[in-house]
């Protein structure tokens, strides 16, 4: 028997972002800071598709414009612009789907209470997250391609035919009666 304590394994950490781009507050003037994120190399924007689960990304760019918000606050504006190869949802075939994102997010220090008033609306987005003096707007535009993806795509031409069936086909009986025969 051993005199050391057991240990616990170590919590695995999360998988790295593959963009970041932080900003620290000190950078953000009277005026607002414009960022622009134009990726084209083709590993990181491989990486992309991996983070977002589609087939590829291409022509990804991120036009953001932070200003103070308030006391101690930042509010992002912008556009995320990428096209994203994905699968047919009704002919399976790969298509390049246009992806054009509006980011509006405000951002506070950490630890800024809610009003009790906007926990009870079902329409409150919650503000992000000042961390360290910093916002990463590479993080930022990950979200917001992530959360342009079309979950159900379609390729534009792309029509569904459901197939002709006999509805005396479909009764519980026909059934039967073609285990009978």
């Amino acid at each position: 028997m051993s005199d050391t304590e057991p240990t616990t394994p170590a919590t695995p950490a999360a998988p790295a972002l593959p963009l970041s781009r932080v900003v620290p507050l000190a950078e953000i003037g009277p005026k607002g800071l414009d960022v622009h994120l134009n990726v084209d190399d083709a590993a990181l924007l491989a990486s992309f598709a991996r983070h977002v689960n589609v087939l590829a990304v291409s022509d990804f760019r991120a036009q953001l414009h932070l200003t103070h918000e308030g006391a101690d606050g930042i509010h992002v504006t912008g556009r995320v612009l990428a096209t994203v190869r994905q699968n047919c949802g009704v002919s399976l075939e790969p298509f390049d789907a246009p992806l054009d994102e509006a980011v509006d997010v405000h951002f506070v220090p950490a630890g800024t209470p809610v009003p009790a008033e906007s926990l009870e609306d079902d329409e409150y987005d919650p503000p992000d997250e000042i961390l360290d003096g910093r916002i990463d707007v590479g993080a930022l535009s990950l979200e917001f391609l992530a959360l342009g993806v079309d979950p159900y795509p379609r390729k534009p031409d792309a029509v569904f035919e459901a197939p002709q069936v006999d509805p005396e086909a479909l009764s519980p009986f026909a059934a039967l009666s073609r285990l009978k025969d």
